[in-house]
């Protein structure tokens, strides 16, 4: 019988996918808080190293494992040369002192309202933000798995999203049975849901194509179509088959993808240790995936967020602390890349905020960016984004090349 997956997609004649369908949203949340401090370090700023004493990155030229310039007052962790190029072709962009207004310090309530793309002070929304979204297209807009999370659950951002599926490998997306059996269970199947003239034997039809599609993409077919050198990190491997998904043409909007680990209270590392391997890890996929996706026809767009900054100076364990603000990133060929979007949201050091002294102001409404994504990537109209985010009115910041309808 057809998985669970199977009976939760909808039906999608995809020979005639609206304008747009060739579009897919990859969404990275680095979950516990992320230093983008460290990912990109503000080596102008002399407040950055008297207040990190061991844990600034190096300016630029002081040393193999110290900053790569960007400009005169930011750079890029060491780590993150797997991502230079695409910032100097201007495929990569920050997006500086992304925030919500939560000052409770909490992992669980900032990733909750993060992800739900809500306020405490705005009209009451119901599921994820993008699964608000998923619910604004038609059934032949949506395509036979229009979004999916790579891991054991489903994210809250995907929460009420139709036919929103979530599994750790391709294999989990087929038929079960011998490899004597499966041809007589498709074929039987098949002509079940074909003789069944309802909507029913219609999804059960594309189901069936669905598993069809993904039995392609399996290692020894697909990886010679890859252009990515994926390294061997679990985290690489989910990116590795949002990009197999996205190869098969079978109208995924959306894809989601943890790399957890980032709550670094206690021995962070500067330019090694704990944090320095995540960022490795965080840069070597993201820059494998577009390598991978120069040679796909999909247009693919990567938003990397988190639920909070790190506070500014480090802690009395050689760690950081849970701040507010923090540096967005967008991947793309269509991003307004290699810019640092936004002010430089230092507050000062000595000024009691809710974040503790020497957070990072909160410039940008995480709420704001979300629109403009949904209005660039996937050319989601006004009236669609403010189904989405009741009442934000969001204004655009030129975060990618051309017109966001969304703030039109």
């Amino acid at each position: 019988m057809p998985s669970r997956l199977s009976r939760r997609l909808l039906l999608a004649n995809d020979d005639a996918w609206p304008a747009g369908h060739d579009a897919t949203l990859a969404v990275v949340f680095l979950r516990g808080g992320a230093d983008t401090l460290s990912l990109l370090p503000p080596h102008g700023d002399d407040r950055y190293f008297r207040s990190r004493p061991t844990l600034a990155v190096p300016s630029p030229g002081r040393g193999s494992r110290s900053a790569i310039r960007l400009d005169d007052h930011y750079g890029l962790h060491p780590d993150m040369a797997a991502l230079e190029p695409a910032y100097r072709e201007g495929r990569l962009a920050f997006v500086q002192g992304v925030g919500i207004n939560n000052t409770s310090g909490s992992h669980f309530e900032c990733q909750d309202q993060m992800e739900q793309g809500s306020s405490p002070d705005g009209p009451a929304v119901s599921g994820g933000w993008l699964g608000r979204f998923l619910r604004t297209l038609s059934e032949r807009e949506l395509g036979p798995l229009p979004a999916v999370a790579i891991g054991k659950s489903l994210p809250e951002s995907l929460r009420g999203g139709p036919s929103a599926s979530v599994f750790e490998t391709l294999a989990d997306v087929s038929l079960r049975g011998s490899a004597a059996d499966l041809p007589v269970i498709t074929a039987t199947l098949a002509r079940l849901y074909a003789a069944e003239r309802t909507n029913l034997g219609r999804q059960g039809l594309q189901t069936l194509d669905l598993f069809r599609r993904v039995a392609t993409l399996q290692p020894a077919d697909s990886s010679s179509r890859r252009a990515g050198n994926y390294p061997e990190s679990p985290f690489a491997a989910g990116l590795r088959q949002i990009a197999d998904l996205i190869r098969a043409d079978i109208g995924l909007r959306v894809a989601c993808l943890d790399l957890p680990g980032w709550d670094t209270h206690f021995f962070q590392g500067a330019t090694d240790g704990q944090q320095a391997a995540l960022i490795e890890q965080l840069a070597g996929g993201l820059a494998a995936f577009e390598t991978d996706m120069k040679s796909c026809p999909r247009r693919a767009t990567v938003l990397v967020i988190t639920e909070f900054g790190r506070r500014v100076y480090e802690n009395a364990s050689q760690g950081t602390d849970h701040g507010r603000g923090f540096a967005a990133m967008l991947l793309g060929e269509n991003v307004a890349g290699g810019e640092v979007h936004g002010p430089w949201p230092l507050e000062e050091i000595a000024d009691p905020t809710p974040a503790g002294p020497g957070g990072l102001a909160v410039d940008r409404d995480a709420r704001g960016l979300f629109a403009e994504v949904l209005g660039h990537v996937f050319a989601a109209d006004r009236t669609a984004v403010d189904g989405v985010f009741p009442g934000l009115n969001p204004q655009p910041a030129g975060l990618f090349r051309g017109n966001s309808r969304s703030t039109s």
